[in-house]
């Protein structure tokens, strides 16, 4: 893994730079704008370059509602188009995307603005929605995600070469440091071809590169920004930080999926006024907002095996829990990380320690199985990657296993 270089640069300075650089390099230059803090960072330093280098086209604004949102956001977001009404144009997009609900394994995905359910709609359609566009799917519960949806939005022909930013960092979590160290080489980590998760023809698209600017800016970073430089930003903010909210879990999105539903629950005192729409938005929301934190959904447990049965038969147990197609996606993941473990080493997997190189343990999958996790956001715990480095993490490792007695031929 790379290792961790510090300049004598301050992160907004190095945004900026990474920024005219990309400008250079593109015929359409667009903002992921969600109305949350990172988005906010992104946008004023896409637009600080695009002022002082002279940039004479209007930088579309893709923002994606996604219907079970504070209002606060909505109002932030006709705030910022109005300031910068000469410099960005909005895409104010409310289609039927593909989320996923981790409130009910019958139920596991739900989609924005679906026609067919107008009636649980938490907010009522904005003026300036845009609800359809070329080649999205108009069945209903076949959209896309909106990852996958980036794909449709610019046109080769119109668009040329396009830049999406997008303010994801790297200290949110090992998932999305991951993003940054598959990019191109030490110079351009923050830039990344977009690649649909799908392989729907209409996807396949290479004139996208997704922008990263902020990569290495921390929480802190992005809460200063707005009070050194005068920025406006989303008032809901201040409502999740009266209840005490860490500024690390404060989000603005549907609170829904199998992470985020732990702070379903704060929208029940931050924002009362959609508040009975959320709840019965989705299968499950009033019983995750109750118990999300509890074992009921997965939480502060240890997965067991089932008496009588070995680990890869309690694995299987666990996933026939989940609908047809969840389960196809499960058993995929958990292929590959037992596929991946066995090729990084010969070691056996163990029931309790995750292994140094691997971070796979039974119980680790186990809880994979048990839980879904079917936006991969759930990462082994790989300690070394190579014995070399470390060899008493593998001694330590290798005496734990034996000490314990935790694997026998007989589990597999």
């Amino acid at each position: 893994m790379p290792k961790k270089i510090w300049l004598n640069k301050d992160v907004y300075s190095l945004a900026l730079e990474r920024m005219e650089q990309t400008f250079k390099l593109f015929d359409t230059m667009a903002v992921s704008f969600s109305g949350g803090k990172d988005s906010t960072a992104v946008l004023h330093v896409t637009l600080d370059v695009a002022k002082n280098i002279g940039w004479k086209k209007k930088i579309p604004l893709v923002f994606f509602d996604e219907e079970a949102i504070p209002f606060e956001t909505e109002q932030y977001v006709r705030r910022v188009v109005e300031r910068y009404r000469e410099q960005v144009e909005i895409w104010w997009l409310c289609l039927p995307v593909k989320h996923r609900n981790g409130c009910s394994r019958k139920h596991p995905y739900w989609f924005p603005w679906d026609p067919q359910e107008e009636e649980k709609w938490v907010r009522p359609l904005p003026p300036e929605a845009i609800q359809t566009w070329p080649g999205f799917p108009t069945e209903p519960g076949q959209g896309f995600t909106i990852p996958d949806t980036l794909g449709l939005l610019f046109d080769p022909k119109k668009h040329g070469q396009t830049g999406i930013v997008l303010g994801i960092r790297g200290q949110e979590s090992i998932t999305r440091l991951r993003i940054f160290l598959r990019g191109g080489g030490r110079e351009s980590l923050f830039m990344v071809p977009y690649t649909p998760d799908t392989t729907h023809k209409g996807l396949q698209r290479h004139n996208v590169t997704k922008i990263y600017p902020v990569y290495d800016w921390t929480t802190d970073d992005v809460w200063t920004a707005p009070k050194i430089y005068g920025w406006d930003y989303n008032r809901a903010y201040d409502h999740m930080a009266k209840v005490d909210m860490s500024p690390n879990d404060q989000r603005c999105a549907p609170p829904y999926g199998e992470e985020p539903m732990r702070g379903l629950w704060t929208f029940a005192q931050c924002f009362p006024d959609i508040w009975d729409k959320m709840q019965a938005r989705v299968p499950g929301a009033s019983t995750a907002a109750r118990y999300a934190k509890t074992t009921l959904y997965g939480f502060g447990m240890k997965s067991t095996k089932m008496p009588g049965l070995t680990w890869k038969e309690t694995l299987v147990s666990y996933m026939n829990r989940h609908t047809s197609n969840s389960r196809k996606i499960v058993a995929e993941r958990l292929e590959r990380e037992i596929t991946r473990h066995y090729k990084l080493t010969k070691d056996p997997i163990v029931t309790q320690s995750p292994h140094p190189m691997t971070g796979v343990s039974w119980q680790w999958l186990a809880s994979l199985a048990s839980r879904g996790d079917l936006k991969n956001r759930r990462q082994p715990r790989i300690f070394r990657y190579h014995e070399k480095d470390n060899p008493e993490t593998i001694r330590a490792w290798d005496n734990y296993r034996k000490e314990q007695n935790t694997w026998t031929k007989e589990d597999e």
